[in-house]
């Protein structure tokens, strides 16, 4: 059987008139590149606990460029971004202190000369990620699997099913035999 081709009228064409333009049109965008932009103050880790050690880095001041980094938002005061041989960043480190309130902070840094100013964001939490509860065990809906923390229960569940089982075995032995059920 052969198939034969027709042609796209009505909606089913304009869509795809309009999706094959919309294709056409989107390499004369040309946007940022992939990844994390340039000018960005990564901030290692991004959440943390009051008293924690946080790391941060930028790529934005050049090679052996330094930067005056300021976490006056979490309350930790300035601290110096110093050039590193890890892919040519600028890398500081500061403290949280122990009185921080959880919430989002911006770091913020400022490459030598003041030509360039970097922002990440640090996010305070009560538990570090590393110490926060994780669920362990069934959840207690009351339906269940079989094997449930009381034995009793579960004692009584296979012998309720097993008392049903004969009983339908035992009926349909009967009927089978013409036993008047």
């Amino acid at each position: 059987m052969r198939r034969t081709a027709r042609p796209l009228t009505g909606m089913t064409g304009t869509a795809l008139a309009v999706a094959a333009a919309g294709l056409l049109a989107a390499p004369a965008y040309a946007g940022e590149p992939a990844g994390p932009p340039a000018g960005n103050l990564e901030v290692y880790p991004s959440s943390v606990a009051p008293g924690s050690h946080v790391t941060v880095n930028t790529a934005a001041c050049g090679d052996d460029g330094t930067a005056a980094g300021d976490a006056t938002a979490v309350g930790s005061g300035r601290f110096t971004l110093a050039p590193s041989t890890h892919e040519q960043d600028a890398i500081g480190q500061f403290r949280v202190p122990p009185s921080a309130q959880p919430g989002t902070y911006e770091i913020v840094a400022t490459c030598d000369g003041g030509s360039r100013r970097v922002a990440g964001d640090l996010v305070v939490t009560l538990t570090p990620d590393a110490q926060q509860m994780v669920p362990r065990g069934s959840v207690k809906t009351g339906v269940g699997g079989a094997l449930g923390p009381d034995p009793v229960q579960t004692a009584a569940g296979v012998t309720a099913l097993a008392v049903a089982a004969a009983g339908g075995t035992w009926l349909l032995h009967r009927r089978a035999r013409g036993d008047g059920i």
